[in-house]
């Protein structure tokens, strides 16, 4: 006891502490913050889609649409432009460094060249394996990394001069791939349950790394400053990968048919975009592991994504189905036919809660 106190002035003291605690702990607990899907867009075409890649810092969203590319600038809500002749485009991939994008094009085995500012298509670069699909630009060394599905490789790029530099063996069906502009670029194995880190500058995969409670991966996203992965899984969960380990750190459940995760670095949320109809939002807890905090109804088909980080939108796409054709010996589980005229674009907007508590509003 400090000289000078009286026990009853402490016993007075510790009651009044008590009794603030009681009261702290008998508030209601806030609720978490909410995400709403914010407007709807009509988009020309009946073809099937695939990724989605937003302009960092600008306002234009590239989707990777059937035979071309359409862009949408998200704040006039309106088709901005095309990247035509992209057979069976997969994803964009864009060099603002280099004021040049690069569309992975699956049915010719094609990686398209087009101007950023124009959007004009400048040149084709021949994929070193069938039907690439994913693809990212490595800023740190000017080079695209496309990913080929039936190739079971990826074809690296230099982007200064589009000339094909390297081949790398991945010996699995790779899905999406990220960069963490440090040196690294990490793709999901999807058919070994499995995520590789590659090193960008030598094109060599350093580690390969199993996912713990993870099948068949597909969306792909990271937290660059906590070094954190996050794979969707064909499962339905989402699993956390420590980037430096491997060492998976949990899984969190989300919905059904995932084709995409984000990451929001400003708010600290991951995102899981599933076909079935539902956004799943996610937070880590305190010593890491995942939670989801919400799982926003959205429509069914809305597998794929993109993230604003500057205003914290999501854009998702979908479209109406109509019965799926007969099966074939090629396509053996065919998808729904898309019916006309109904393809759009998803805005899902955060609660001013969000982005206030994070000093980003």
């Amino acid at each position: 006891m400090k000289p000078g106190i009286s026990r009853p002035a402490v016993r007075a003291r510790l009651a009044s502490a008590s009794a603030l605690v009681l009261v702290v702990l008998s508030l209601p607990v806030p609720a978490a913050p909410l995400y709403h899907i914010a407007h709807e867009v009509k988009i020309p075409g009946d073809d099937g889609w695939d990724y989605l890649t937003f302009e960092q810092g600008g306002q234009r969203l590239f989707i990777a649409h059937g035979t071309q590319v359409t862009v949408v600038d998200t704040e006039q809500l309106a088709v901005a432009g095309a990247i035509a002749d992209t057979p069976g485009a997969h994803g964009v991939a864009l060099a603002p460094d280099l004021g040049r994008g690069y569309v992975s094009a699956g049915r010719s085995s094609t990686i398209v060249v087009f101007d950023l500012k124009s959007l004009a298509r400048l040149k084709e670069i021949k994929s070193t394996g069938e039907n690439p699909d994913a693809i990212i630009y490595d800023a740190p060394t000017q080079r695209v990394f496309a990913f080929n599905g039936r190739g079971r490789n990826a074809t690296v790029i230099d982007a200064k001069t589009d000339q094909v530099v390297g081949t790398i063996a991945l010996d699995a069906k790779p899905e999406f791939a990220v960069s963490d502009g440090k040196g690294h670029v990490y793709v999901n194995l999807e058919d070994k349950n499995s995520l590789a880190r590659i090193d960008a500058q030598r094109q060599a995969v350093t580690a390969v790394w199993k996912i713990d409670g993870c099948e068949e991966p597909s969306g792909l996203a990271m937290d660059v400053q906590g070094q954190r992965l996050f794979a969707g899984c064909d499962n339905k969960v989402m699993a956390v990968v420590d980037a430096t380990s491997g060492r998976t750190l949990g899984t969190a459940p989300i919905g059904e048919g995932v084709d995409a995760t984000a990451w929001d670095p400003h708010i600290r949320l991951a995102f899981a975009s599933c076909g079935e109809g539902v956004l799943t939002v996610i937070a880590l807890n305190a010593s890491g592991a995942p939670e989801v905090t919400q799982s926003l109804a959205t429509q069914r088909g809305a597998r794929t994504m993109a993230l604003d980080e500057r205003s914290h939108r999501i854009f998702l796409v979908t479209a109406n189905f109509g019965p799926p054709p007969a099966a074939t010996a090629e396509h053996p589980h065919p998808r729904p036919a898309i019916l006309p005229g109904t393809f759009r674009l998803l805005i899902v907007e955060p609660g001013k809660a969000v982005t206030a508590s994070n000093g980003t509003q």
